[in-house]
């Protein structure tokens, strides 16, 4: 096996991490997976003294939990971080590379977000090498960019009185992002003959109506009161199919609706919302039919500044970087919205890069070694030193 670097620079070992391949099957097939670099983690922990749990109950997708055990008289802490990433460009070179240019680590997943897992494998080794009175619980992750698979099934086993999710945020405190819903609509019409279109009913017409009272609820959700950093919620048709062929009426169409929420608004709230708007087109046009059926959704996340992890990390944030650290919402979805359906208080932080998905992709080694530091005033402060 490789020599693991010490726990000192998490630049080294962000470079570590950023040549292992950990590409989503899921998002393609095929593809590396999590399996080498949840080896890597795991040996890495055990080195630093971390009790090792490896989950792995979708085969191949296997999750790492290092826990430190305090003096059981301070508050636990999760630490999670995704291990997974998006897949490369075809002919890209050097995807994997992990070189360190300019002050900045390339390759994919560098800022999303191996800087994440290499900042807090070296914030909690530092931070638990004393008397914490409290656990630190390192989490890191399967399939955050696919279906969360990962994170469900550490919140199936483990606990934490707070939590600190890692993602890439510029140094930035992340309270608030949306959520999102995804729907498939299937629209029924009747097959007939093209050169008899009034013989039939027309399901790509059916889809038009669709689309325009989907205009009218965007207009809606734009005019309620914006959010502070979130803005408006947002509904959009992703992908739309239908009809066999060019001479005939076509009997079936099938959208797909994304419906991004705020804070406050469920998939259960956005589902009976855009049944609502369908029910109404029945009314409009008698030989509409659909029938609506959920696929995926995660409710949106907001952490209040009073908790104490919030106050924590804000503290520490502004002791490292010497300023406030400016606090922000994001419009796209992370694991912290199922960490808090937990009911486990929580807060997005991490480093700063470009080229999250994009075909270069880099970390800026400065932000990640003072993540590292931030990580390890959080874990200190939250958990507590036992008095000695």
């Amino acid at each position: 096996m490789t020599r693991l670097p010490p726990a000192s620079d998490p630049v080294t070992i962000l470079q570590q991490l950023v040549r292992i391949d950990s590409v989503n099957p899921d998002l393609v097939p095929g593809a590396a997976g999590e399996a080498e670099i949840a080896i890597w983690c795991s040996e890495w922990l055990r080195q630093q003294g971390f009790d090792v749990t490896v989950l792995e109950q979708t085969p191949g997708r296997p999750s790492v939990v290092g826990v430190k055990r305090g003096t059981g008289t301070g508050r636990s802490l999760m630490l999670n971080a995704h291990l997974d990433t998006v897949g490369v460009a075809p002919g890209a070179v050097g995807p994997f590379s992990g070189d360190l240019r300019d002050g900045r680590v390339y390759g994919r997943g560098a800022v999303d977000t191996k800087s994440g897992v290499a900042a807090i494998l070296v914030a909690a080794a530092r931070a638990s090498a004393g008397e914490l009175a409290g656990d630190v619980i390192v989490t890191l992750v399967a399939d955050e960019e696919f279906g969360s698979i990962g994170t469900e099934e550490v919140l199936r086993s483990f606990r934490a009185d707070a939590a600190l999710v890692v993602e890439p945020s510029s140094l930035e405190l992340t309270t608030a992002h949306r959520g999102f819903a995804w729907f498939e609509l299937e629209l029924t019409g009747l097959a007939a003959h093209g050169s008899q279109p009034e013989l039939g009913v027309d399901a790509i017409w059916h889809a038009g109506l669709v689309l325009r009272a989907l205009d009218g609820l965007q207009r809606r959700l734009n005019a309620a009161p914006a959010h502070a950093t979130l803005g408006h919620g947002a509904v959009r048709v992703s992908q739309i199919a239908g009809g066999d062929d060019a001479a005939t009426v076509a009997a079936r169409c099938v959208l797909t609706v994304e419906r991004r929420m705020l804070p406050g608004q469920s998939p259960e709230s956005v589902e009976t919302e855009l049944f609502a708007l369908l029910t109404a087109l029945t009314v409009e046009e008698p030989q509409f039919q659909f029938a609506l059926t959920r696929l995926v959704a995660r409710a949106a996340f907001e952490a209040e500044p009073q908790w104490p992890i919030v106050r924590a990390l804000t503290a520490n944030a502004q002791r490292v970087l010497g300023h406030p650290a400016v606090t922000r919402g994001e419009p796209f979805w992370t694991d912290a919205g199922l960490i808090l359906e937990a009911g486990i208080p929580c807060v997005v932080f991490g480093a700063d890069g470009e080229g999250l998905h994009a075909d270069i992709e880099w970390a800026d080694a400065q932000s990640v070694r003072a993540l590292a530091d931030i990580l390890e005033g959080t874990i200190t402060e939250f958990c507590g030193l036992t008095a000695g």
